[in-house]
């Protein structure tokens, strides 16, 4: 593999998926929740039926899709590139889907559902498909420890420029008010996720390049190499008794629910809780962007403690001060403005950056795999999809659980003129809202401790060769 200016060129390649799908899954997962809330006005029944829809397909697609990618002949579905390539165009267009709406939504137009319905199940499908695809090209570039670092690194990089769409996005449109300019630099944004996805495609590579060997390896898991409702049930059964991927999926819900909570509704507590006279729209963009950006930025300065500690007692030491964090803050009270966003910024950033991390117990839980049945080629989009199929929900259930709690106390009426000219009726929703930010964070954060202790696989990062 040649360096030019001391970049590994296979590492780059990897890395541009991330960045195109980078920019575009901020942005999405950032706005979508306050677009049909706020603009499209959509009902909390229709929102709750689709994010229903969204979670028994989020769930199954990732272990399908991955059951595919590991056992198909066809080249589009087999080959890890091929997959990045022909699915990256579809993907930018599913993107774009939420920010054009149908028609002009009355409140409550049942139109607006299914928008919302079809918006996350296309965007869903599509990422799935790239991004099982480039996962399970991080498994299989290397299976060194020291490599493994490297594309993280890169991949950091790549995320760190790509989550700048958030910051850029909030400053031109001013926070999706304007929101011409806000649908301006999502089809931008689109194009340029495509160019970097295709990137990948074309010139990445992996030491399991002959496809050939992961054919014969489903021939001799399934018989005849069909794909078979037996053979996903099987397969699915040697992943899942392993402790250690019992103990990471467990811990990875709730990580993926406490990034969703976040995700979705970051802005939208920054807006009710912290008055607009004391932190600008544009001083609100950049803290919106930090919680995006940062956390490549704490990777990539965490790297040398991550070669000496590794990863398990960093992602540990995160859920222990993400803990403290929001004792302190519930202690302190919701009165200490600067404090507030401070807090809400930094659990953002905490949540990303250890969630960045996740993709290498994954592959030593792949590598484990691998030696365990004796495969000739490893597992890597089952074992990948397989957690997806048991964390994905968690996507749906914070925003569900969230909008249920902040509807009973009025959140629906936010809106209404009539009810904004009286601010006292949304002192028991603001409150509610600063016990979320709390003492969810606090809840998650014990069980994870405890689910995340005993995981075996903690000293990975001291064996050069695996």
């Amino acid at each position: 593999m040649k360096f030019v200016l001391g970049i590994h060129p296979n590492a780059l390649a990897y890395s541009m998926t991330t960045l195109g799908a980078g920019m575009m899954n901020s942005i999405f997962n950032f706005y979508y929740v306050k677009l049909f809330l706020n603009r499209y006005k959509i009902s909390e029944v229709a929102f709750h039926q689709a994010q229903v829809v969204f979670m028994i397909w989020n769930a199954i697609n990732d272990p399908l899709f991955g059951y595919i990618q590991d056992n198909s002949k066809f080249a589009c579905c087999s080959s890890r590139q091929f997959s990045i390539l022909y699915g990256a165009p579809l993907y930018a267009l599913a993107f774009l889907l939420p920010w054009f709406p149908w028609k002009h939504y009355e409140e409550g137009d049942w139109l607006s559902g299914l928008h919302l319905i079809v918006a996350l199940c296309a965007f869903d499908g599509l990422l799935t498909f790239v991004l099982l695809a480039q996962c399970a090209l991080f498994a299989e570039i290397s299976t060194r420890h020291e490599s493994r670092l490297q594309l993280i690194k890169y991949n950091q990089v790549a995320t760190l420029i790509g989550s700048t769409s958030i910051l850029f996005c909030g400053l031109i449109s001013d926070n999706m008010e304007n929101f011409a300019y806000f649908q301006a630099f999502a089809v931008l944004v689109a194009a340029l996720a495509t160019a970097c996805m295709c990137y990948t495609g074309k010139y990445s590579t992996s030491q399991y390049e002959q496809r050939e060997i992961c054919t014969e390896n489903a021939n001799l898991e399934n018989g005849d190499g069909a794909l078979s409702w037996s053979s996903v049930i099987s397969l699915t059964k040697q992943i899942m008794t392993e402790k250690n991927f019992l103990f990471f999926v467990t811990m990875n819900f709730f990580q993926v629910f406490h990034l969703a909570f976040c995700n979705n509704f970051m802005m939208i507590f920054a807006d009710n809780l912290i008055p607009k006279d004391v932190l600008s729209s544009s001083i609100r963009s950049i803290m919106y962007g930090a919680g995006f950006i940062c956390p490549q930025c704490l990777v990539l300065l965490s790297h040398a403690s991550l070669k000496k500690f590794g990863y398990y007692r960093i992602i540990l030491f995160s859920f222990y001060f993400e803990g403290v964090a929001a004792a302190v803050m519930f202690v302190l009270g919701p009165e200490r403005y600067y404090l507030l966003a401070f807090y809400l910024t930094t659990n953002m950033v905490i949540v990303q950056a250890s969630f960045s991390l996740f993709n290498l117990p994954l592959a030593d839980i792949v590598d484990a795999d691998l030696i365990k049945h004796k495969r000739r080629s490893p597992l890597s989009s089952m074992v990948f999809g397989t957690n997806a199929l048991f964390t994905k929900p968690a996507q749906s259930l914070a925003p569900m659980l969230v909008v249920t709690i902040l509807n009973q106390f009025g959140y629906e009426n936010l809106n209404n003129e009539v009810a904004q000219s009286d601010p006292s009726l949304f002192l028991g929703l603001h409150d509610t809202m600063f016990y979320l930010i709390c003492l969810v964070p606090l809840c998650i954060a014990v069980v994870q401790i405890l689910t995340w202790t005993p995981f075996s696989i903690q000293n990975s990062h001291m064996t050069a060769v695996r």
